[in-house]
């Protein structure tokens, strides 16, 4: 979650550091701090709030020129975001040492217990100070950071990346991972670290992924990687395929106002290389699974959390339909913990944007422990996620700044399609002339989301009227009823105001308790060429919501006349393949809720309490 970036080189260190912990703030925007080694000595400036309020802090109190430094942007877990508990955090009682720290140290209470025995004083309530003062008294002792550093970390339980820097040392950073991201950036006689690439895409795009368990020595010429052992490790070099540019606004007036904008290109850059003109579909991707693994795969178990997870479950009826193989959608921090049936022909689908989302991770692991093979979902080159697993299918979104998820979703949902299509051509579930028709309606997606954007005036005038609504409940059916779920799930992220989606067929058995005068709905409407007769079920449904008083704000396929008659609204979007219309009709949706929370003057890019990737469970 938190953001964490580190420098060695010839630049201006706070001007390295602020650069990376502006495109990280995302991570974790509850507090800022930096450590600098600067004239020989340390020096460490920090503030509770958001990033402007740490520049405040340093053209306050300005730092002298610096070549190696550390900084953190904080998602509060233990300790208020205060002051006091932003990071970086000094060691020692000389306070020569400073540690930042991206997760939890679940044995942080006894070990802070055994230094509080020795007379040490905390200035934090944090459980990453701890590791400070720890490593701080392993120096003490033996007179070598990288000794004193290996110890402690091989001592701390649970998620963490932490960096430190020494007075004592002022050419070295070193960092330390297990269940938490670490990136390195390769750049000419200068390096750097961050929790992703973004902390240093403006400087190089050579990078390396750190691995479980690995500890970095970094210098401006060299890099050491070694395990918690001890031992040297080789490691593989990776190009980010996207700059700087990609995650700045570039004009408009948030992050989540371009990457709505940002999704026709997304969903073209998913599909390509992947589907021909002739719309047959291949995954070079997919080489870590042979035909006769697909072949015997008897389930598929999609596991993923929040929004990913409604793409998973959009994902289902497509892979399910085309392929003939079950399909089941588990969140990832509920999967393990009840004892599931897996087995060597059980297919693991994992959905992440980042690809370090800690439930995830640890449900994945888990299902490989028991045979099953895994395959990735993911948004972000090197990432854990990816290198654990068996095949990886890259969704190519570029990246995602404001926390609540757009184009990535909309990236994912055509990648689970992709694999639809894909397990069905292997396997000979459905003939290869339906799945080359479907392959190249697909290709027009790209046109049809672009049509979207273009005419979501009338969603965004909606929220801007709504901001008064203390609830919106949303109703869909099929592939629609994951999208009223992530319609719903976007409200509440960005206006925090009560939301809830339904099953449409499930208003009777229960939901339709909560329609009252004025309540507004939103309803997403299946296409009138719906084969399976499901249009005049969800007219039915809103006939029946409306004779209670609701008042319905309808998504439907342009051409529907027949909608019109029972809402209030209707926002018309392309005709498209029954179980595509996914995407089509859950970007209105986003434009919605951004707009209302606008209204409502409400930040949408960090909304309160939340941040971007969970790298703790």
């Amino acid at each position: 979650m938190c953001g964490i970036v580190g420098y060695v080189g010839p630049k201006s260190t706070v001007d390295v550091l602020i650069g990376g912990l502006r495109r990280l703030e995302y991570r974790g925007y509850d507090s800022a701090g930096v450590s600098v080694i600067s004239e020989g000595h340390l020096q460490t400036r920090k503030k509770a709030g958001k990033l402007v309020n740490l520049i405040g802090e340093i053209d306050s109190h300005p730092i002298p020129v610096s070549h190696i430094g550390i900084g953190h942007t904080r998602w509060a877990t233990h300790g208020a975001p205060t002051d006091g508990n932003a990071h970086p955090h000094l060691g020692g009682t000389r306070e020569k040492l400073s540690l930042i720290h991206n997760g939890i140290i679940e044995n942080f209470s006894e070990l802070k217990a055994e230094l509080l025995a020795e007379g040490t004083r905390f200035a934090s309530d944090t459980d990453s100070e701890v590791a400070a003062h720890l490593i701080a008294r392993e120096y003490d002792k033996a007179g070598d950071l990288v000794v004193a550093f290996r110890t402690v970390v091989n001592r701390l339980h649970g998620a963490f990346t932490i960096l430190v820097v020494h007075e004592d040392q002022p050419d070295v950073v070193l960092a330390a991972r297990r269940n938490a991201p670490l990136v390195i950036g390769l750049g000419d006689g200068e390096n750097f670290l961050g929790s992703d690439v973004a902390a240093f895409v403006e400087h190089t795009k050579r990078a390396i992924s750190v691995g479980q368990d690995e500890i970095v020595i970094l210098r401006a010429e060299s890099v050491e990687i070694i395990g918690f052992d001890g031992k040297p490790v080789t490691s593989e070099e990776f190009t980010v395929d996207w700059d700087a540019t990609a995650a700045s606004k570039g004009g408009w007036p948030s992050f989540m106002a371009k990457e709505i904008a940002d999704q026709p290109q997304a969903v073209a850059d998913t599909l390509m290389g992947r589907v021909d003109s002739e719309g047959r579909v291949s995954i070079p991707e997919m080489d870590g699974l042979s035909a006769e693994d697909i072949k015997n795969i008897d389930r598929i178990i999609i596991v993923a959390c929040g929004t990913a997870s409604y793409a998973g479950d959009i994902a289902k009826y497509g892979i399910e339909k085309w392929s003939r193989i079950p399909v089941q959608v588990e969140l990832s921090h509920e999967f393990r913990y009840r004892d599931p049936i897996v087995t060597k022909n059980t297919l693991i689908v994992a959905i992440s944007q980042s690809g370090e989302t800690m439930d995830t991770l640890m449900a994945t692991r888990y299902a490989r422990d028991l045979g099953a093979k895994v395959l990735a979902i993911c948004n972000t080159q090197g990432a854990t996620l990816a290198r654990e697993s068996d095949a990886t299918i890259y969704t190519h979104a570029g990246p995602e700044v404001a926390v609540a998820s757009t184009k990535a979703l909309v990236a994912q949902i055509t990648a689970g399609f992709l694999l639809g299509l894909y397990l069905a051509e292997v396997r000979g579930a459905t003939p290869s002339s339906e799945l080359q028709k479907l392959g190249r309606e697909l290709l027009r997606l790209p046109a049809q989301v672009s049509e979207v954007i273009e005419g979501l005036d009338e969603a965004k005038a909606l929220g801007a009227a709504m901001a008064s609504a203390k609830s919106v409940l949303f109703l869909g059916r099929n592939v629609g009823f994951p999208v009223a779920m992530e319609g719903a799930l976007k409200l509440k992220e960005l206006a925090y105001i009560h939301a809830e989606g339904f099953a449409a067929g499930e208003l009777k058995h229960g939901p339709i308790a909560l329609i009252e005068e004025g309540q507004p709905v939103i309803v997403i409407v299946p296409s009138l060429r719906d084969e399976d007769s499901l249009h005049p079920k969800v007219i039915s449904n809103i006939q029946e919501i409306r004779a209670r008083g609701a008042k319905v704000i309808a998504i439907a396929e342009v051409g529907d006349t027949e909608v019109g008659q029972w809402s209030e609204h209707v926002i018309f979007v392309p005709e498209t393949e029954q179980l595509f219309a996914a995407i089509l009709t859950v970007i209105p949706l986003q434009a919605f809720a951004m707009a209302l929370a606008e209204a409502k003057g409400l930040d949408v890019d960090q909304p309160r309490n939340l941040a971007k990737s969970v790298t703790v469970e």
